[in-house]
């Protein structure tokens, strides 16, 4: 490895490290904990978490968010320089977002076999029918976006289960 090839890398995790600080605050109000950060020149531009419940709005993404504010901060909505970081692997709508913003690099945690779109399920972000390409790493923090994931699916799950059981338990003692 290169001494060029282990700087990107340590920067690389840095932002990601910022992305995931961010999936921790949507985890924190019940939301898929999702975060990313939009970067220009090393620096944050940029940066949302999944808020889709609380606002009520479907579009309402990590990766939908931080690019609105990082069009805010550059006064254009082209992002020809700048990188996205988010823990997750965007979905198509934000793969599409991706591709007509102009990002210039997507770096991605973990791998969404559901619905990711820059590779894994779809590759809107390097579709050659498509007027822009987006340079993608994915993996970068992977274990730890991931376990994160899991583990609000799996307590949202409990939780769910716990309430059809006390509805079950209710129902049983009114009648």
């Amino acid at each position: 490895m290169t001494t060029q090839q282990f700087s990107q890398q340590a920067i690389d995790q840095q932002f990601m490290r910022r992305a995931l600080e961010l999936a921790k605050q949507a985890e924190q109000i019940n939301e898929i904990p999702v975060g990313a950060v939009v970067v220009a020149d090393n620096h944050i531009i940029g940066e949302g978490f999944n808020q889709s419940i609380l606002l009520n709005d479907p579009s309402a993404h990590a990766e939908m968010l931080a690019i609105r504010q990082a069009g805010e901060q550059l006064n254009n909505y082209r992002m020809t320089n700048c990188t996205l970081y988010v823990t997750l692997e965007p979905c198509p709508m934000c793969a599409g977002l991706l591709v007509h913003s102009r990002i210039n690099r997507l770096v991605f945690a973990a791998s969404d076999l559901k619905t990711g779109s820059a590779g894994s399920v779809f590759n809107l972000t390097n579709s050659d029918k498509l007027n822009h390409q987006i340079a993608v790493e994915h993996g970068v923090l992977a274990t730890e976006c991931s376990q994160l994931l899991s583990d609000f699916f799996k307590r949202r799950r409990a939780e769910k289960k716990a309430l059809k059981q006390a509805l079950k338990r209710q129902q049983n003692e009114t009648n």
